[in-house]
């Protein structure tokens, strides 16, 4: 035994002489057995990654896996995990009840070796269902947020494995929201649809399906969506009831019913809700059903990442695939907006940050990309489109430098900045957060792009509608009397104004997540992220096995 241990047994056993009643059912100090004290030992010899030495100190350093019916609970509760799209053997289901075996015939070392595979295979899973399987700042560069801390109680846990109620346990772990059990219930939802016979897929028309027409498309399509969860759409074959006089409706025929049922298949992939089936959503509709388990799989994952969110004062989280931004504010009010983010080719990043400030009547300084890209290949044809733009050249330092005097060719040590005003792309607002990509919330005068349903527009900064409004209320919720309205009217260009509080504000990406009425609603992968996280997840079984 190390000079360090005696130290740390009185450490460990004061912490649970101070806790009334820890592990209620587990074993006292005084009840140690050899293998209690074989694990404490080597507990305090081993550096862990995982908790393990707290989980045992709730258990005053007792054994859990000494049973076949305590490994066999083991087993069944990481199956469960199945629903969570976490993939079991993960964590060596398969071999654990026969690796049990063998320790039993093994002696000492053996067993605390076992009750030390065991133990960590359901920390593992604790940390996985918890804070993700794998850390997305090792997936992209456009993650620029923490990986939430643990967030469950060990003693609960402790307590769980006490009853052996191993599904209890990792329930302590499982992120508590509404949105993750609506996201969970169609991840089993799907999966035990994915494996029926499959539905004929739509084939490819000149002419878009449309209601009121009759044609054998039309039943092709009431069985895809029969197959998404509209049962209805499929009326009975009255001649295997020939005692029943009744005409079986004409399944050829786009009746109102089917419409409506289009609509809805339409909102869920925000697609224009016209009850219309045109090459979207046909494309759509022939997606095969184990194609959206995976990307259930995926966003389950993501929401993983999310952590818990504040539950007291205001909070921002912006949907960039879902193209929203939900406030909640003092009390749990919600006001909630349309959006458009970064194109494809300028993705917004995920970020975690807090909001500080606001900049009225800004003027805005072009970033690198934009200036390399869009700008200067258009002062090189007319450096005249610089003042048509109310666009000025200064120095590094504000100062003006004659735009006739510079190289368009290789501009050197110059910025570009557009003065305040109607045809400033960032209109009369920003809501500014510190972080390393220099992104922003801003207004537009662009106001019609909102109407679009898909709307991954923008140079990667987010335009908020209404965001007058928005202001507004983050200044009220924080304790501001000011009145954004009438300070944008005093023409003042670049006054900043700060929150009394800082907002919390999150920018997340998920491709399938609960929309306002409760359905799961799939989004194109609009960045091209989900493949790079299926990718890694499956990575991690392969590492794992």
């Amino acid at each position: 035994m190390n000079e360090r241990q005696p130290l740390r047994r009185w450490v460990v056993g004061m912490a649970l002489c101070l806790s009334v009643g820890v592990a209620g059912s587990a074993a006292g100090a005084d009840n140690a057995t050899p293998i209690s004290e074989a694990l404490e030992v080597r507990l305090a010899a081993s550096e862990q990654r995982l908790p393990i030495d707290s989980f045992y100190q709730y258990r005053n350093y007792q054994p859990v896996w000494t049973t076949a019916d305590s490994v066999a609970a083991l087993v069944a509760g990481l199956n469960e995990l199945e629903q969570d799209g976490i993939n079991p053997e993960n964590y060596a289901v398969a071999s654990l009840m026969a690796a049990f075996e063998r320790s039993q015939a093994g002696g000492e070392s053996a067993q605390v070796a076992f009750e030390l595979q065991a133990s960590q295979a359901l920390l593992q899973a604790l940390d996985h269902l918890n804070r993700g399987q794998v850390n997305p700042r090792q997936l992209s560069a456009q993650w620029d947020a923490e990986r939430p801390s643990r967030g469950y109680s060990m003693r609960a846990v402790a307590e769980a494995v006490d009853r052996l109620d191993i599904v209890a346990a990792l329930d302590q772990a499982r992120p508590d929201s509404s949105a993750y059990r609506r996201l969970r219930a169609a991840f089993i939802d799907f999966q035990t649809r994915s494996l029926q016979a499959n539905a004929p897929y739509l084939d490819r028309r000149e002419e878009s399906l449309r209601p009121g027409d009759q044609h054998d498309d039309v039943l092709t399509l009431r069985h895809r969506l029969t197959r998404w969860g509209e049962p209805h759409l499929l009326a009975a074959n009255p001649q295997a009831y020939p005692q029943v006089d009744a005409d079986a409706p004409d399944q050829r025929q786009f009746d109102a019913q089917l419409a409506a049922a289009v609509k809805r298949f339409q909102r869920r992939h925000l697609l224009q809700e016209d009850g219309v089936v045109g090459e979207q959503t046909r494309r759509a509709l022939n997606v095969p059903l184990s194609s959206r388990v995976e990307q259930l799989r995926v966003n389950l994952e993501r929401a993983r990442w999310m952590g818990s969110q504040p539950d007291d004062g205001p909070s921002v989280w912006v949907d960039l695939a879902g193209y929203r931004l939900h406030y909640t504010r003092p009390g749990g009010a919600h006001w909630q907006t349309r959006i458009v983010v970064g194109s494809p080719q300028r993705a917004t990043p995920v970020i975690q940050s807090a909001i500080t400030h606001l900049t009225l009547n800004p003027s805005w300084t072009i970033p690198p990309t934009i200036m390399r890209e869009d700008v200067l290949p258009r002062v090189r044809e007319d450096v005249g489109y610089l003042a048509e733009e109310n666009i000025q050249v200064v120095d590094f330092d504000g100062n003006p430098v004659n735009a006739e005097e510079v190289d368009w060719q290789r501009p050197g040590s110059v910025m570009l900045r557009q003065v305040a005003g109607s045809a400033n792309p960032l209109g009369s607002i920003v809501v500014r957060f510190p972080n390393d990509h220099m992104i922003y919330l801003h207004d537009t005068p662009a106001q019609g792009l909102f109407q679009r349903h898909q709307r991954a527009l923008s140079s990667g900064c987010v335009r908020v509608e209404g965001v007058t409004q928005f202001a507004q209320l983050l200044l009220e919720d924080t304790g501001s009397t000011a009145q954004v309205a009438s300070l944008v009217a005093s023409s003042q260009s670049d006054r900043q104004l700060s929150l009394p509080r800082r907002v919390p504000i999150a920018l997340h990406y998920l491709t399938a997540w609960p929309n306002a009425e409760g359905e799961v609603e799939f989004r194109p992968d609009i960045y091209g992220h989900d493949a790079a996280v299926e990718s890694a997840l499956s990575q991690a079984a392969r590492l794992s096995g």
